[in-house]
């Protein structure tokens, strides 16, 4: 494929996402038919995807902590061919590694906004 179709393909699957994650779903537990609220069992779940989440931002800060000391150990023994060649891989990394470490901070900050308004 083209450079053009993968933009458009990659646009639409973006786009995609962006509603599905908008969506909301109002949903009652079997057998409750009078549409009575539950807050069973959802303790429950918020704490295992709270621990999933922490071990996956854990696991991703230090490999990009490991990433980074490589990439600054390969450019120091690099020849000037080898240090231009990282320098040009260093700005996707930069980027990667402060959204890892950003996106921690800015979750905690949408989750607590979004609990403050249902109270």
């Amino acid at each position: 494929m083209n450079k053009k179709m993968v933009k458009i393909f990659t646009s639409i699957i973006v786009l995609m996402m962006v509603i599905s994650i908008s969506i909301s779903s109002f949903a009652l537990e079997p057998g409750d038919m009078n549409g009575n609220t539950s807050t069973q069992g959802t303790t429950e779940i918020t704490n295992v995807g709270n621990s999933i989440i922490g071990i996956l931002q854990v696991v991703g800060i230090v490999l990009s902590v490991v990433i980074l000391i490589v990439l600054g150990i390969k450019y120091m023994m690099g020849s000037a061919e080898e240090k231009a060649e990282y320098k040009k891989t260093m700005m996707p990394y930069i980027v990667g590694a402060a959204l890892i470490f950003a996106a921690s901070a800015l979750a905690q900050v949408i989750y607590q906004f979004f609990t403050g308004v249902s109270a």
